[in-house]
Formats: C-alpha cells, sequence, structure tokens
C-alpha cells in the first residue's frame, strides 16, 4: 500500500528553511522574544526567524503587536497574515497573504 503523499506546506513535509511559499502565501516560522527593547527582525535560527516585540507576554497580546509589526514590514494589512499555530507560544507559524515587500534577511536567505 502506497503511502500517500504530504500535501505542500502540511506539518508533514520538511523544509530546509524558516520560510516557503504556498502560491501567493508566505508561511513563516517564528521564534518570538516578547517584553524586549523594540520590536524588529532578527536573523534565523535554524529553522526559525527570531523577531522581538515591545509587548508582554500576556493574554496573546505579544501575537497580536507582532502581527500588526508584520504587517506593516511586509506590506498587508494585518488581517492579511494568519496564525496557524503558536498564538500563546514563542514558537509560531504565520501565513502572510500575498506580501507586498520582504524584509531582508527574505532576500539574503534567497540569494543562499
Amino acid at each position: 500500500m502506497k503511502k500517500p503523499r504530504a500535501k505542500a506546506g502540511s506539518m508533514t513535509e520538511q523544509h530546509s528553511s524558516f520560510f516557503w511559499w504556498e502560491a501567493d502565501t508566505l508561511v513563516v516560522n517564528i521564534l518570538g522574544k516578547p517584553s524586549a527593547s523594540r520590536d524588529a527582525i532578527g536573523k534565523p535560527k535554524g529553522l526559525q526567524l527570531k523577531v522581538s516585540v515591545t509587548a508582554a507576554p500576556q493574554l496573546g497580546r505579544a501575537t497580536d503587536h507582532m502581527v500588526r509589526f508584520l504587517a506593516g514590514e511586509f506590506g498587508v494589512s494585518p488581517s492579511a497574515i494568519e496564525v496557524v499555530f503558536g498564538r500563546f507560544n514563542v514558537n509560531k507559524q504565520l501565513r502572510i497573504k500575498a506580501p507586498q515587500k520582504l524584509p531582508a534577511v527574505f532576500q539574503q536567505q534567497t540569494l543562499l
């Protein structure tokens, strides 16, 4: 009996980067750092991208703040970013629908 193939982007598919594309949607694995001194996109750490936000980790507020921050960085509205998992955790996965721009760390990773 043949094993069913994983759909693109499913949890069973292996990726070699902290991000990948599914059609026009950018999927990003995040390692969040709440209560930071400033909002910033950091460097990749393994298969996650470090993202710091100033908001405290209370009831998902840091994740909500991160979504608003990243919306500006990708040139989309906050509603274009879906938190797939990790709303109350530092380990997150986000889906960004049709980003209008890419932060430098994504362009650098593409060149590798």
